[in-house]
C-alpha cells in the first residue's frame, strides 16, 4: 500500500524504517518496566504501529508538498539548496502537529501507566509500547526522516531522475 501512495520503493522503506524506530523505543520501555510478551502488550504494539505509520506518511506527503512548490517556483532549475530548504519547510509544517501527536497521546497514556487499581495490570501492559514507542518515533519522524528524504531527493536530482511528485493537494488530507 506504501508502494502504490508513493510510486517509490525507497520512499515506502522511510516509513517502514519510523515503524522499527516506534518498535524499538517500545520495546525499550517494556523491558525497563519488565513486562512479558503478552496479549495486551501485542495490543499495545499494534497500537503504536498504526500511529506510527500514520506519521511516516503525513511527514513524507509534507515533504513533497514542499518540495513540489519549490520545483514549481524554480521552474526546473533546482539546486541542493532548493531541495534542502523545501525539506526544513516541510518538516517545519508538520513539527507541531507532531508534538501535539505526541504530546496528547502520552497525556491520555499516563493515568494508565501510574495507576495501581482494577484493571491495571492488563491497560499498563497495553500502554508501555505506545509510550516507549511514541518517544523514538518522535525523534525518527522529526529528525531521521527529513535527513534521509534529503538525500534521497539530492541524489535523485544529481541522476537527472527528480521530478513532481504527482501527489498534488489532496494527498495532504492524509
Amino acid at each position: 500500500l506504501l508502494y502504490m501512495t508513493f510510486r517509490s520503493v525507497s520512499e515506502a522503506a522511510i516509513v517502514m524504517l519510523s515503524v522499527v524506530y516506534a518498535m524499538t523505543g517500545g520495546a525499550i520501555l517494556q523491558w525497563l518496566l519488565g513486562y512479558q510478551f503478552s496479549v495486551a502488550v501485542w495490543v499495545g504494539y499494534i497500537a503504536l504501529y498504526g500511529v506510527a505509520v500514520q506519521t511516516g506518511v503525513v511527514m513524507v506527503v509534507y515533504l513533497h508538498e514542499a518540495l513540489d512548490r519549490r520545483i514549481g517556483q524554480a521552474g526546473g532549475e533546482l539546486s541542493d539548496r532548493d531541495i534542502w530548504e523545501a525539506t526544513v519547510a516541510g518538516s517545519v509544517l508538520r513539527l507541531r502537529p507532531k508534538l501535539m501527536t505526541v504530546a496528547t497521546t502520552l497525556a491520555s497514556l499516563a493515568p494508565l501507566m501510574w495507576s495501581t487499581g482494577v484493571g491495571s495490570d492488563v491497560m499498563k501492559p497495553i500502554a508501555a509500547p505506545i509510550v516507549g514507542g511514541m518517544i523514538t518515533s518522535t525523534i525518527h519522524v522529526l529528525v531521521i526522516t527529513p535527513v534521509i528524504f534529503y538525500i534521497m531527493k539530492r541524489r535523485a536530482l544529481r541522476k537527472g531522475t527528480l521530478r513532481l511528485s504527482g501527489m498534488g493537494q489532496s494527498a495532504g488530507r492524509v
